[in-house]
């Protein structure tokens, strides 16, 4: 198993490279100067003093060496200092990874603890109003804009009903350690990125589940005698999640990565936000290592799913 990460790891490098060199060339070649846009205004600056501003973040060089410069300090942990604070970026950016990791995470949590039942109970019921219920609800789980549903439940919840907050991950003057507070902020946000991986599990293990209880073994455990609870639960669902693994894959990025609208709805100061932020500053060296971040967890997720088929399906056998 050890050989096996080791040479998934090797082999991801490559593919980390061959973004960098994508979204390098795509920051670099938009429209638009970012030292002019954070100098606009400042009437002592000249035209020497923005040539030095280039210089000292190496803006005035060509394209490839900016980024074989630019490499040989991301391999070591350097992303550069961000053009908006001066700071160093990968630090900036992972202040607020725990805040986007909480809320994946919990929005994570969700989608496998409601979708998955979702979907068993639709097909156990197939053809009844509940599974025509479930049906209805993944499909406005697809249709429907996140970024819709968080402003409905900002009006519903917080500004009609005074529920829950509206937005931040924490009441000003609270102590960090409020755990009620902190659940308060989260519940809208994480329920409303998990809706989309809601309806998605609901309706693929619905499916991966009718054709299951379908098979012969299946049949076989009912006439054996056997219980409702144990033919579904432990003959039937076990062989169900098997080919849901494969939709697991890409889900920790996936949620990171749709957070962002999530996070600019709620105003949730996570690593989207920052990002967005960045982007629409032409902040080079924040840009880059939000896609680099965000890149290594896909490919970190992609590893835990191979290594969860092997868990799975003990059949599977890693080489």
């Amino acid at each position: 198993m050890r050989t096996y990460i080791i040479r998934r790891l090797l082999q991801a490098i490559p593919t980390l490279i061959g973004i960098s060199i994508l979204v390098f060339a795509i920051t670099r070649l938009a429209p638009g100067d970012p030292v002019r846009l954070y100098t606009f205004g400042a009437l002592q600056i000249t035209e020497e003093d923005i040539q030095g501003l280039r210089e000292h973040y190496g803006l005035d060089k060509s394209l490839p060496e900016q980024y074989v410069n630019w490499l040989t300090l991301a391999v070591q942990g350097d992303f550069g200092k961000s053009l908006q604070y001066n700071r160093p970026a990968l630090p900036l950016l992972l202040e607020r990874l725990p805040a986007t990791l909480q809320l994946a995470l919990v929005a994570l949590v969700l989608q496998l603890a409601i979708g998955i039942p979702l979907g068993v109970v639709a097909a156990l019921k197939r053809g009844t109003w509940i599974d025509n219920f479930i049906r209805v609800f993944a499909v406005a789980g697809h249709a429907i804009p996140t970024f819709w549903i968080g402003l409905l439940f900002i009006i519903i919840f917080a500004v009609g009903l005074r529920w829950l907050p509206s937005q931040g991950i924490l009441t000003v003057g609270k102590d960090v350690w409020d755990i009620p507070d902190r659940i308060s902020h989260i519940i809208m946000p994480a329920f409303v990125l998990a809706l989309g991986g809601i309806a998605n599990y609901s309706r693929y293990l619905r499916t991966e589940t009718l054709d299951v209880i379908a098979q012969d073994y299946i049949r076989t455990a009912h006439a054996k005698g056997l219980r409702e609870r144990s033919v579904v639960y432990v003959h039937a669902l076990r062989n169900a999640l098997i080919p849901m693994v494969t939709a697991l894959g890409p889900l920790l990025a996936v949620l990171i990565g749709g957070s962002l609208v999530i996070e600019q709805v709620f105003t949730w100061p996570g690593v989207g936000q920052f990002t967005y932020a960045a982007a629409r500053s032409k902040d080079y060296p924040v840009i880059m290592a939000g896609v680099m971040v965000a890149s290594t967890l896909l490919v970190v997720s992609y590893l835990i799913r191979d290594i969860a088929y092997v868990v799975v399906d003990p059949r599977i056998k890693v080489r």
